[in-house]
C-alpha cells in the first residue's frame, strides 16, 4: 500500500512529536485513514476513541483534495454549512443552527467558533481565511462545545492544527501550482516550508506562500435608469430620469485574490517536562470585484456600477506553555490576534430600491448638474483578541480523570461604516452639512467601539466505571460582558434639511448616540456515557449543552425621535446524541456515525428596521434532527473508498412574532415565521464520495482519484415572505478528478475540480430588507471548472 505520497503530504507527515503522527499503517499494508491523533478533548487520543462526532482531515486528505482555502475543507465537512460574500466573509453553522442573520458589527457573535490550534480567532462578520499548508490536520467537532471551548461553540467548533517544529530531523519542502478557471483566468501559488533543528533542544519551523487567484465573474457592460421622483415647486411629484452606465468598470474575471503570508515558530524544551513554544502567523489579503452574481444578467455575470475591493489582512501572536507538576500536565496559552478588514463595494441597488420615493434620488449641483445617486458602502473594521487560557490535566491513565482550567478573553471591534453618495457633498436640493464623523459625501455613518469579554472556569472530568465503561461529565461557568459606544445615523432620507437627532454637532463626540452595557452569567454542562465491547467498537451517549451570550443593540430613529431598541440575551442549545466509531476486518472497513437531537432556545435573530437598520431580537424556539457518519473500505491493497454525509431536519418549533405585541393580530401582533418554518442556509443533506487507487508505476508511484460531493438545495430566509421574495437554492453535485505520480523526492499531479462545470448556489445575499432588495439579489456560487498542475519537492 502506497500511503499519501502527494506533495505535502509526505512531509507533513513526519510531525513534530510522535504523539501528532496523523496516520498510521497495519501490518497488512492496508490504510486505515481514521487512525488519526486528535485533541478535541484538549488531550491527545486517537480519533476512534474520542467520543464525540468528530471529521477530522489529515495532512493526506488535505493534499489529496488540493485543499487550500476556506471554501476547500468546508466541502469536505458534512456537518458543516456557510454563507458568503467571498474570501474572509463567511459564516459558519454546524448541524443547522443557523438563522441567516449572522455578520452584523452590533449584532450575534458568531454560533460556531474557530480555533487555530488552541487559539480562538472566531470574530464578529466573517470568519478568518487562513491558507491550509503545512497543517497537521483539520478538527471539526459537530454539537456544542462549551463545556471546553466556551461562548460562540453554541453548535460546534472548527480546529486547524499547524505542525510543530520537531527536533527529530531537518526537513524541507516546496510546491508550485498553475491553475486555470475553465472560463476564467489563470492563476498560481508558490508554497514552501523548512523545519530546523537548532540543537537537540532547540527547533525551528517555518512557512510561508504566495497566491494569486484568477477571476470567472464578468463585469459586463450595462446601463441603469432612475426614474428620481421628486416634489417640484407646486408640490407635486414628478420623475427626472437619469440614465448611466458603467463603461469604466466593464472588465472579465474582475474577482481575483491575491494572497501571502508565512507562519514562524520555535520549539524549545526547558526540561525533560516543560517544553515552550512561541509562534506568529501573517496573512495578507487582496480581493478585487465581487464574488456574488448576478443572474438577471447572465451566468457568473455582473452589472457594478462602483468599484468592489476587499482587503484583508491579519496576525496572530501566540505563547504555548506545557509542563508538567508531579505527574499532571499543565498548559498555559497566551495569544494576541490582530486583524484588519477594509470593504468597499457597489451599494447601488439600495439606491434602486429606493427609487419609488419622492426625493431620495434626486440631487443636482449649483449649476444644475446631475448627481449619480448609485451609492457605495465601505466598512472597515480593527479586530482585536487577546485570550489566555490555562489548564491542568491529570494522568490520563489514571482510572479517574480531570482536566479542568481558567479563561479570559477580551475582543474588540472598531468599525466604521460609511454609506457614500460619491458628489452629494455639492448638492443644492436639498442637503445638510456632512454626517457627524463621517466623509464629505456620507449619507449615512455609522462608528462602534464593541467590546466582548469573556471570564470562564470549566471542568471535565471521566471515571471508568468498569474497564469498557466510563462516564463524563462537566461544567463550565462564564461571566459574558459586552459594551457598545458610538455613533450611527445620518439625514433624514426623506427631509436632508433636518438634522437627525436634533444633534447640531459636526463630530462624533459632540453627537453620540450609543453608549449601552450588557452583562449576564451562566453555566453550560455536558455528561457523557461511552462503552468500548471491543477495542475497535465505541458507542457513546451524550447530553450537552452550549451558550452564546447576549449584547446590545443600536438605537434607531424612528417617528421623529430616537428610539432605544432593548438588548437581546444569550441564546442556548441543549444536544442529545448517540453515537458510534467502529473498524472491522482488521481495520480495513471503518464507519463512525451519530444521531442527535438538538433543542435551540431564545434564537438570536436580526431583522431589517426602519431604512433597512438591522436590529437583533430573541426569535424563539427552534429544533435540529438528523443523522451524521463516514465510511471508509479498503477492499484490497492500493484501493480505498470513502463517503460522509449527513442528513438535518431543522425548523422553528414556536412562531416568530412581533417582539411588542405578541402574534395576535387583534393586540397588533403579528407572526413574522409560524411554527414549522425551516431554518435556512443548511441542506437536508450533504454528502461526499471518493474513491482512490495508489499503485506503483515501475519502481515509482502513482494515483488515480475521484470525489463526489452533493447538496440538496435551502431556503434562503427565515421569514417565509423573504424566502418567498428571494426563493430558494437548487440542489447540485459537483465530481472532482486528480492523478499524480512521484520519482525520488519529486511529485507532479494534475486536477480538475467542478469538472463538470456545475453551477451551484451555496446562498443569495442582498443589500436591505427582501420585500424592497430580493429582486436584485446575487448569488454566492460554489467554485467553477478549476483545473491545475502542481508540482512539489521534499528534502
Amino acid at each position: 500500500m502506497l500511503t499519501g505520497f502527494s506533495g505535502v503530504a509526505a512531509a507533513q507527515q513526519a510531525p513534530s512529536t510522535p504523539a501528532e503522527t496523523p496516520e498510521k499503517q497495519d501490518t497488512t499494508g492496508y490504510r486505515d485513514p481514521n487512525e488519526i491523533v486528535v485533541t478535541a478533548t484538549k488531550r491527545e487520543a486517537s480519533l476512534q476513541d474520542v467520543p464525540i462526532s468528530i471529521t477530522a482531515l489529515s495532512p493526506a486528505k488535505l493534499e489529496e483534495n488540493h485543499v487550500s482555502s476556506f471554501d476547500d475543507y468546508v466541502k469536505l465537512l458534512p456537518s458543516v454549512s456557510y454563507q458568503s460574500f467571498g474570501p474572509g466573509a463567511s459564516q459558519l453553522y454546524f448541524r443547522g443552527i443557523a438563522t441567516g442573520g449572522d455578520g452584523l458589527a452590533s449584532g450575534p457573535l458568531p454560533g460556531a467558533g474557530l480555533y487555530i490550534d488552541d487559539v480562538p480567532v472566531t470574530t464578529i462578520y466573517g470568519s478568518v481565511d487562513l491558507h491550509a499548508y503545512d497543517l497537521a490536520r483539520v478538527e471539526a467537532l459537530a454539537g456544542p462545545q462549551g463545556t471546553l471551548y466556551g461562548a460562540s461553540s453554541l453548535s460546534g467548533t472548527l480546529r486547524i492544527i499547524t505542525n510543530k517544529p520537531s527536533t527529530a530531523g531537518f526537513e524541507a519542502g516546496y510546491d508550485v501550482q498553475v491553475s486555470k478557471f475553465g472560463k476564467g483566468d489563470f492563476g498560481g501559488q508558490v508554497e514552501g516550508f523548512i523545519n530546523i533543528p537548532i540543537s537537540e533542544t532547540i527547533a525551528f519551523r517555518a512557512s510561508g506562500f504566495f497566491e494569486h487567484e484568477g477571476g470567472y465573474i464578468d463585469n459586463t457592460p450595462g446601463t441603469r435608469t432612475y426614474n428620481r421622483p421628486h416634489t417640484d415647486g407646486l408640490g407635486n411629484v414628478v420623475d427626472a430620469p437619469l440614465t448611466i452606465n458603467n463603461n469604466d468598470l466593464v472588465k472579465d474575471d474582475y474577482n481575483d485574490v491575491e494572497t501571502y503570508g508565512g507562519r514562524a515558530a520555535l520549539g524549545i524544551d526547558l526540561s525533560d517536562s516543560w517544553t515552550v513554544t512561541p509562534g506568529i502567523i501573517y496573512q495578507h489579503q487582496e480581493a478585487g470585484g465581487q464574488f456574488l452574481f448576478d443572474p438577471r444578467v447572465g451566468d457568473l455575470k455582473n452589472h457594478d456600477f462602483i468599484e468592489s475591493h476587499n482587503r484583508d489582512e491579519w496576525y496572530l501572536a501566540s505563547l504555548t506553555i506545557k509542563g508538567q507538576i508531579s505527574n499532571w500536565d499543565l498548559t498555559y496559552t497566551g495569544s494576541w490576534f490582530h486583524r484588519v478588514v477594509d470593504n468597499t463595494s457597489d451599494y447601488s441597488y439600495f439606491s434602486v430600491a429606493y427609487d419609488t420615493y419622492a426625493d431620495y434620488n434626486y440631487y443636482k449641483t449649483a449649476s444644475g448638474q446631475d448627481i449619480d445617486p448609485s451609492q457605495a458602502v465601505r466598512g472597515y473594521d480593527r479586530y482585536k483578541k487577546w485570550a489566555n487560557e490555562l489548564r491542568i490535566s491529570s494522568p490520563a491513565k489514571n482510572r479517574f480523570r480531570l482536566t479542568a482550567g481558567l479563561f479570559a478573553q477580551h475582543q474588540i471591534d472598531d468599525r466604521i461604516a460609511e454609506y457614500i453618495l460619491p458628489g452629494v457633498s455639492t448638492a443644492v436640493n436639498p442637503f445638510s452639512p456632512p454626517v457627524p464623523g463621517g466623509g464629505p459625501d456620507d449619507v449615512y455613518f455609522t462608528t462602534i467601539h464593541r467590546v466582548d469579554r469573556d471570564y470562564a472556569a470549566f471542568g471535565e472530568a471521566e471515571f471508568d466505571i468498569l474497564p469498557n465503561l466510563t462516564l463524563l461529565a462537566g461544567i463550565r461557568g462564564f461571566i459574558a460582558n459586552n459594551t457598545l459606544n458610538g455613533f450611527s445615523g445620518g439625514y433624514g432620507a426623506f427631509d436632508r434639511q433636518v438634522t437627525l437627532f436634533g444633534c447640531t454637532g459636526t463630530t462624533v463626540q459632540e453627537c453620540p448616540n450609543i453608549d449601552k452595557k450588557y452583562v449576564e452569567r451562566g453555566e453550560t454542562h455536558k455528561a457523557t456515557l461511552t462503552w468500548k465491547p471491543s477495542p475497535d467498537k465505541l458507542l457513546y451517549a451524550t447530553y450537552s449543552t452550549g451558550f452564546r451570550p447576549g449584547g446590545n443593540n443600536r438605537d434607531a430613529f424612528a417617528l421623529g425621535q430616537l428610539q432605544d431598541i432593548p438588548a437581546y440575551k444569550a441564546d442556548t442549545l441543549t444536544n442529545y446524541e448517540i453515537g458510534w466509531k467502529t473498524s472491522w476486518f482488521d481495520r480495513h472497513l471503518t464507519f463512525n456515525a451519530a444521531l442527535f437531537w438538538e433543542e435551540w432556545k431564545d434564537v438570536q435573530y436580526s431583522l431589517p428596521g426602519v431604512l433597512g437598520i438591522f436590529y437583533t431580537v430573541n426569535a424563539g424556539k427552534a429544533r435540529s434532527r438528523g443523522f451524521e457518519g463516514d465510511i471508509s473500505w479498503s477492499p484490497m491493497r492500493g484501493l480505498t473508498f470513502t463517503g460522509s454525509g449527513t442528513y438535518v431536519d431543522a425548523k422553528l418549533t414556536q412562531p416568530f412574532c412581533d417582539q411588542v405585541n405578541g402574534c395576535d393580530p387583534a393586540n397588533g401582533g403579528q407572526v413574522f415565521a409560524p411554527k414549522g418554518t425551516r431554518l435556512p442556509v443548511t441542506p437536508k443533506v450533504k454528502f461526499n464520495l471518493g474513491a482512490r487507487y495508489e499503485f506503483l508505476l515501475g519502481a515509482d508511484k502513482a494515483f488515480l482519484q475521484g470525489n463526489l460531493n452533493h447538496q440538496s438545495g435551502t431556503t434562503s430566509y427565515l421569514t417565509p415572505d423573504g424566502n418567498a421574495a428571494l426563493g430558494n437554492t437548487d440542489q447540485f453535485t459537483t465530481v472532482d478528478f486528480s492523478a499524480g505520480y512521484r520519482f525520488a523526492n519529486f511529485s507532479i499531479e494534475a486536477f480538475i475540480q467542478n469538472a463538470f462545470d456545475e453551477r451551484g448556489i451555496l446562498s443569495k445575499n442582498i443589500t436591505c430588507a427582501p420585500s424592497l432588495c430580493a429582486p436584485y439579489a446575487r448569488l454566492y456560487p460554489t467554485k467553477p471548472q478549476y483545473f491545475g498542475i502542481k508540482f512539489g519537492q521534499r528534502f
